[in-house]
């Protein structure tokens, strides 16, 4: 298993518009093979920062079967209008 960790900073104000359209986009990244499970999160002492926790079976599924796939681009065109900046992602696996 493979933890993609992202984190997003989003425009102040945007917050609750940003926390919707992630729920759109989250199918088009659930329907990729691979794709085990996510999570969003957000910062309490920092409301603008959200982090996304998504559980995929490799690597491959995540830069490869979603980032390559058709449904990327309209990921990005939900919930990238919200964003204050690039997000920080990185995988980690467990030890």
């Amino acid at each position: 298993m493979v933890l993609e960790i992202a984190e997003f900073a989003i425009q102040p104000g945007h917050e609750d518009d940003f926390a919707a359209a992630y729920r759109e986009a989250l199918p088009l990244a659930a329907a990729t093979p691979g794709f085990r499970n996510a999570r969003m999160v957000r910062g309490i002492e920092s409301p603008s920062t959200f982090v996304l926790l998504v559980e995929w079976d490799t690597l491959e599924a995540h830069t490869k079967g979603f980032r390559e796939s058709d449904r990327f681009p309209r990921w990005r065109e939900l919930i990238g209008p919200f964003f204050a900046g690039d997000p920080r992602v990185q995988h980690a696996t467990e030890i």
